[in-house]
């Protein structure tokens, strides 16, 4: 999943929004700390189109890397560190 060769970019993804204020400019709607990155702000950074970039977030989202938060009518993404490390956890005992 994350070592296909389009994991590359949802890797990118995670390391992105572990810091989103370094990686992303200030979004008009929605706080890139509090609520997240937007769709569009990941479609651009990753030179693909929003299908694509909402491919690789509703993946991450579905294995819980990821949490999505509606804030009006928009969903933004930011990482979910527990099960992230949770998930790193089962890797360091060999799983």
């Amino acid at each position: 999943m994350l070592r296909a060769p389009v994991g590359g970019q949802r890797l990118d993804i995670l390391e992105w929004l572990r810091d989103p204020v370094a990686h992303f400019p200030v979004q008009r709607h929605g706080d890139l700390v509090e609520d997240g990155v937007s769709p569009e702000a990941l479609a651009a950074k990753l030179g693909v189109s929003r299908a694509v970039a909402r491919t690789h977030l509703d993946l991450l989202t579905g294995v819980g890397l990821l949490r999505a938060k509606r804030v009006r009518r928009r969903t933004f993404y930011s990482r979910d560190e527990y099960r992230i490390a949770e998930v790193g956890h089962f890797f360091e005992k060999g799983w």
